[in-house]
C-alpha cells in the first residue's frame, strides 16, 4: 500500500474517532436529559394544587400576520375561564393586529388591550411594551403567575393547565418552555435544526436546570412567573435595555435565587419564529451574538467548531468507510488490516452522529427526513455565526421591531 494511501486512512480514522467522541458525548446529553428533565407534557399528569390565577401578557410589534393563530388558541385554553385573563401590549403597531385580536374577543371580559405609542431611549422596544402595559393592566395585582408569551405562538388547548401545573410541582418561580417549531419552509428543514441544536449546546437544558452551577437560561416565547418572585426582581424593567431579554432576566432571576426550569414544549406550544429566510438569517445572528455576550472570539470558535464536527468530520468520516471498503473487498493483504480499521471507525462514527440527530429531532418533533440535510444545515448555520461576528466587529447595528441598537463588540 502506497505511504499516501496509508497516512490518507489514518487520517481518515482519526476523524471518525473524533466524530465519534463528539457526537457521543452529545448522545450521551440526550439520553440523561429525558431521564432527568421532563417535558411540558408531565404537568398533564400531575394532580395539581388548585389553579392559580394566571394573566397572559403578549407583546406584539405589526403582528396581523400571525397574532390570530396566537388569539384563537389561547381563546380555546382548557383552563378555568375564571382563572384566566390575558393582555396585549400592542407596541407602536400601524397595522391590523389590534383588529385581529379584538374581533376574535369580542365581548371577552377577561382581555384587556393596551396600546404603546412610543418607545423611549434606553429601552428595548418589546420590554417597553410589555412594562407599559403591566403598569397599566387592571389584572396584575389580581394575578398569582404572569405568562409572557410571543405573538407568533400556538398554545395546545392543555398548555396553560400543564405549565401550570408543572410549575406548582416542582416550585417553580419560572418556568420556560423550549417551543416545538413547524417544519414548512426549505430553510425550517435544512438548517434550523442545526440553529437550534446549537443555541442549546451553548444553554444545555440539564445546565439550565441544575441546582449548582446553573447556567441560567430562558426563552421569551413562554416565560411563566410567579408574580411575587417576578415584582422581587425587578421585572422586564431590570434588563430594559436587553434586545436578548429572556436570558438576561433569567441570569438576574438565577442572581436572586429563583428556582428556574426550563423543559421542552413536547408539542404543547409551537412557533413559527421566521416566514423566510431573510429574516430568519437576521434573527439568528441577533441571538447568537446576544448568546454569547457579544464576544467575538466566541462566535468565531463556534462557527468554526461547527463547520468541522458538523459537516466536515462526518463527511470524512463517511468517505473512510467508503474507501476502507472498497480497499479491503479489493483483497489487499498488505493494507487490508487498515482499511477494515477505516471502513469500521467510519461505520461506527456514522452511527453515533446518526442517532445524536435522531434523537435531536425526536426530541424537537422534528420529521426524521430533517437529518439528511443536517451537514449542510451545520455548514449555513456556521456561516450565520461568522456574519454575526462580522457585523459585531464592523458596528453594524442590530435592527428589530423597528428600532436600530448599537452593539459594541467585547
Amino acid at each position: 500500500m502506497p505511504l499516501w494511501t496509508t497516512l490518507a486512512l489514518a487520517a481518515l480514522i482519526g476523524c471518525s474517532v473524533v466524530v465519534m467522541a463528539y457526537w457521543g458525548v452529545i448522545l450521551a446529553h440526550i439520553a440523561l436529559t429525558a431521564r432527568q428533565i421532563p417535558t411540558a407534557r408531565a404537568g398533564l399528569r400531575s394532580g395539581g394544587g388548585g389553579a392559580p390565577r394566571v394573566l397572559v401578557v403578549v407583546p406584539a410589534h405589526n403582528e396581523e400576520a400571525v397574532i390570530g393563530g396566537l388569539a384563537e388558541s389561547l381563546a380555546a385554553q382548557d383552563y378555568p375561564r375564571d382563572r384566566l385573563r390575558l393582555l396585549f401590549a400592542l407596541d407602536r403597531c400601524t397595522d391590523r393586529t389590534k383588529e385581529i385580536v379584538e374581533r376574535t374577543f369580542a365581548g371577552d371580559g377577561r382581555v384587556e388591550v393596551i396600546e404603546i405609542a412610543s418607545c423611549p431611549e434606553g429601552w428595548s422596544g418589546k420590554v417597553h411594551a410589555m412594562c407599559s402595559a403591566l403598569q397599566r393592566s387592571a389584572a396584575r395585582p389580581w394575578a398569582d403567575l404572569l405568562l409572557f408569551a410571543d405573538a407568533d405562538t400556538i398554545f395546545d388547548p392543555a398548555c396553560v393547565r400543564a405549565t401550570a401545573a408543572l410549575m406548582q410541582e416542582r416550585g417553580l418561580d419560572l418556568l420556560s418552555l423550549l417551543s416545538t417549531q413547524r417544519t414548512k419552509t426549505w430553510f425550517e428543514w435544512v438548517v434550523q435544526p442545526a440553529v437550534c441544536l446549537e443555541l442549546i449546546r451553548q444553554y444545555p437544558i440539564r445546565k439550565a436546570n441544575s441546582q449548582r452551577k446553573r447556567r441560567p437560561f430562558a426563552n421569551g416565547q413562554f416565560m411563566l412567573f410567579r408574580r411575587e418572585a417576578y415584582e422581587r426582581i425587578g421585572g422586564h424593567e431590570s434588563v430594559k435595555e436587553q434586545i436578548f431579554e429572556d436570558v438576561h432576566i433569567a441570569r438576574v432571576a438565577d442572581r436572586n435565587g429563583l428556582n428556574i426550569g426550563v423543559v421542552l414544549a413536547d408539542g404543547l406550544l409551537h412557533c413559527r419564529m421566521y416566514r423566510d429566510w431573510a429574516s430568519f438569517r437576521r434573527g439568528w445572528k441577533r441571538i447568537f451574538s446576544e448568546a454569547a455576550n457579544l464576544k467575538l472570539s466566541r462566535l468565531r470558535r463556534a462557527s468554526w467548531r461547527l463547520r468541522l464536527v458538523g459537516a466536515v468530520l462526518p463527511i470524512s468520516a463517511a468517505a473512510g468507510a467508503a474507501w476502507g471498503w472498497s480497499l479491503w473487498r479489493g483483497g489487499e493483504s498488505e493494507g487490508a488490516p487498515l482499511a477494515a480499521a477505516a471502513m469500521i471507525a467510519g461505520i461506527a462514527a456514522l452511527a453515533v452522529y446518526a442517532a445524536s440527530i435522531v434523537g435531536v429531532l425526536r426530541a424537537a418533533r422534528t420529521p426524521l427526513a430533517a437529518g439528511v440535510f443536517f451537514p449542510i444545515g451545520a455548514w449555513m448555520t456556521a456561516e450565520i455565526l461568522g456574519d454575526a461576528a462580522a457585523d459585531l466587529a464592523a458596528r453594524r447595528p442590530t435592527v428589530w421591531a423597528g428600532r436600530a441598537y448599537e452593539r459594541a463588540a467585547r
